[in-house]
C-alpha cells in the first residue's frame, strides 16, 4: 500500500496521496491493491535474480517458489534475451545504413523468433533490403512452415495483412515491401516525437496501436532515432492486466498515466519498502519497462493472488522456467552509455536452446537458394508470507 502520509502531500506529476492508501492520478482516486506492493517486490527480486545470473553465480538464484518454477521476463526490457540479440546482431551487426538497419529489425520483429532469423541468415547469406527477394525469402519460410517449423514467437499474437498471400508470412513480407515502398525508414527519421514516429508505424495494415509500439521501442534502439523511453507509453493488454489487479476498475482508462506514475516515483516506492534496486547499470525503469512488468505481475498474482481479478480471468503461468544454455549478454546501445569501455562491439551469444533448433529439421530439409531483389492445472496459492524475499 502507499505509505501513510497527511492529505494533500503533493507527489508531483499532478498525483497526490488523499489518504493513508488512495492514490490520485489523473485527477482519479485509486485504491491500491495488495498487488501494488507486490509489483516493487516482484521488480527488486527479478533484478537481482538477473544481477547473479549475470555475476556467472550458480543457482538457485532465488529462495520464492513462484520465481523458481516460472519463467518471467527481466524488468528492463533491452536486457532480455530476444532484446539483446535484436540489439547485437541484428541492429548494431551489419550496414548500418538507416534503411538497412530499419529492414532487419522489422524483419526480425515481425516474427520476433531467433531460430527463424538465423535460419534466413544460414539459406540466404546476408540478410540486406539491397539483395531482397520476395520469392527467395517466401520460399525459404514456406518450406520451414511445411517442414512443421514455428516461424513466430509466443510472446505475443501478431495478426496476418490481408495483402492477397495465401500465408501469414508470406503476407507479412508483402507488408515489408509496402512499408520500405513508402519510405517509412526516411519518416521516423524526420518524426518530431516518438508519438509522431508510432502514428507513421500505426498507418500499416494489421499494425495496431501494441505492435506499432513495440516495433518502435526496438527501432529506437538504433543509433538513427533518438526518442526518449520516457517520451510516450501503449500499454498493452498484459499490462492492463496487470494494473486492473493493482488499482481495480477505477483505472479503466488511464493505464498510461498509471504507467507514468510507476516510472516517476519507482524511487519512492522501493525505499518506502526498504527494496534495493539500483536499476540497469544505474538507468531507471523506462515507461516500456514499467509496462512489461505490469505484465508480469500479472503473471505472478495468478499464484500470489488468486483472489484479485485482472481482465482476462486466466488462473494460470503457461510458461514453466527451464535452463537455457545461451549465455547472458548485456549490451546496450552505446548511446545509453551503459557499456563498458572494452565492450564498444556487441559480443558474439553462444546459441540459445532456440536457435540450435536451427541445426535441425529445417537445416536438413531445405536447400540453399539465393536470390536479388527483383522482380506467429490451476498452481495451488503461495501465500505472500511465505516468500522469503518478500
Amino acid at each position: 500500500m502507499v505509505q501513510s502520509m497527511k492529505a494533500g502531500v503533493q507527489l508531483g506529476s499532478g498525483e497526490r496521496v488523499v489518504s493513508k492508501s488512495v492514490v490520485t492520478i489523473a485527477g482519479r482516486d485509486l485504491l491500491p491493491t495488495p498487488v501494488f506492493d507486490t509489483y516493487w517486490r516482484f521488480a527488486a527480486a527479478r533484478q537481482a535474480i538477473y544481477e547473479a545470473r549475470l555475476q556467472g553465480q550458480q543457482g538457485p538464484w532465488t529462495t520464492d517458489p513462484i520465481l523458481s518454477e516460472h519463467r518471467f521476463t527481466n524488468c528492463f526490457r533491452a536486457a532480455d534475451r530476444v532484446s539483446q540479440y535484436v540489439i547485437g546482431q541484428v541492429i548494431y551487426t551489419g550496414d548500418q545504413d538507416w534503411t538497412e538497419v530499419f529492414f532487419r529489425t522489422v524483419l526480425f520483429k515481425t516474427f520476433n523468433r531467433i531460430s527463424t532469423w538465423e535460419l534466413l541468415r544460414s539459406r540466404l547469406g546476408e540478410v540486406s533490403w539491397s539483395e531482397f527477394s520476395f520469392a527467395a525469402y517466401n520460399k525459404v519460410l514456406s518450406e520451414a512452415f511445411q517442414a512443421g517449423e514455428r516461424l513466430y514467437s509466443a510472446a505475443y499474437v501478431v495478426p496476418p495483412p490481408a495483402l492477397g498471400e495465401a500465408r501469414k508470412h508470406s503476407n507479412h513480407l508483402r507488408l515489408i515491401e509496402t512499408m520500405m515502398a513508402a519510405r517509412v525508414p526516411e519518416q521516423l527519421a524526420e518524426a518530431a516525437s516518438m508519438r509522431s514516429a508510432f502514428e507513421v508505424l500505426l498507418d500499416f495494415p494489421s499494425m495496431g496501436n501494441f505492435l506499432a509500439y513495440q516495433h518502435l521501442i526496438d527501432l529506437n534502439y538504433s543509433a538513427v532515432l533518438t526518442f526518449s523511453e520516457m517520451d510516450f507509453v501503449v500499454p498493452g493488454p498484459g499490462a492492463r492486466d496487470g494494473i486492473r489487479k493493482c488499482f481495480g476498475a477505477a483505472s479503466r482508462g488511464i493505464e498510461a498515466e498509471i504507467i507514468r506514475y510507476m516510472a516517476d516515483h519507482q524511487d519512492e516506492h522501493f525505499s518506502r519498502l526498504g527494496l534495493e534496486f539500483s536499476g540497469l547499470r544505474g538507468r531507471p525503469l523506462q515507461l516500456i519497462d514499467c509496462q512489461n512488468l505490469f505484465c508480469e505481475v500479472d503473471k505472478y498474482a495468478r499464484r500470489a493472488h488468486p483472489e484479485i481479478e485482472g481482465i482476462s480471468g486466466r488462473t494460470q503461468i503457461k510458461q514453466s522456467y527451464r535452463s537455457d544454455p545461451g549465455k547472458i549478454t548485456a549490451w546496450f546501445p552505446p548511446k545509453w552509455g551503459l557499456n563498458a569501455p572494452d565492450q564498444q562491439h556487441p559480443p558474439t551469444p553462444l546459441p540459445s536452446s532456440e536457435a540450435l533448433s536451427v541445426a535441425g529439421t529445417t537445416r536438413a530439409s531445405v536447400a540453399p537458394v539465393g536470390g536479388r531483389k527483383g522482380g506467429r492445472r490451476f498452481a495451488p496459492r503461495v501465500p505472500v508470507g511465505a516468500i522469503p524475499l518478500f
